[in-house]
């Protein structure tokens, strides 16, 4: 089985974001297990190219391949089918394309950033000096921290440090590269899904 996952993440026209994308989930995909067997991601930019492009592969695709779409939630998911959350969710409106299956669409909740509170230790050692750990919520169900607060609180945290401020692109997926994915599957269900389907389907 070849698994493509067309993510969320990198930019349009901007090829040096697209690599540090892929290599950032590739990277978190085989400190999960997967290496040897990996996925290969496709780095879409905005969410709303990345469904287009896994329609489009959808469509296209033959035996012996499985694409998937992984976007971030952008908000709390209380269905249990991922695919009513895009189709409800304003600003969405997101319909299966025919023959799709539930295992086919994965979010980050509520933003990929939710991953790296799972991880404080490696946001701590990526920061260094200045950076403040208590800034950040300390819940451990990181899926139920709100938006807004995920990333306030994380520029918050970083402002004064080495790396200076926390911005999207490649702060987030050099985090990305080194979080511990055992630490978010204990964090993060729908973190623990995705790898669970990866972990099957690979």
């Amino acid at each position: 089985m070849t698994v493509k996952i067309y993510v969320e993440g990198g930019g349009d026209h901007n090829k040096t974001l697209d690599s540090q994308c892929r290599r950032g989930f590739s990277e978190f995909f085989r400190k999960a297990g997967l290496e040897g067997r990996m996925p290969r991601v496709v780095a879409c930019g905005g969410r709303q190219q990345a469904y287009d492009a896994f329609r489009t592969a959808h469509a296209n695709t033959g035996p012996g391949n499985r694409p998937i779409l992984l976007v971030d939630s952008e908000a709390p998911v209380v269905e249990n089918d991922p695919w009513v959350h895009v189709r409800m969710r304003p600003g969405d409106g997101w319909l299966p394309p025919a023959g799709a299956t539930p295992d086919q669409l994965h979010l980050m909740v509520q933003t990929m950033e939710a991953w790296f509170y799972a991880d404080k230790e490696k946001l701590q050692a990526y920061y260094g000096q200045g950076f403040r750990p208590a800034a950040l919520s300390q819940r451990q169900d990181v899926e139920n921290i709100p938006k807004a607060d995920l990333l306030a609180d994380l520029e918050l945290a970083t402002k004064h440090s080495e790396k200076g401020e926390y911005s999207k692109g490649s702060h987030s997926f050099e985090m990305l590269a080194r979080i511990d994915p055992a630490r978010v599957k204990a964090s993060a269900i729908h973190a623990q899904r995705l790898l669970s389907v990866l972990d099957q389907a690979c």
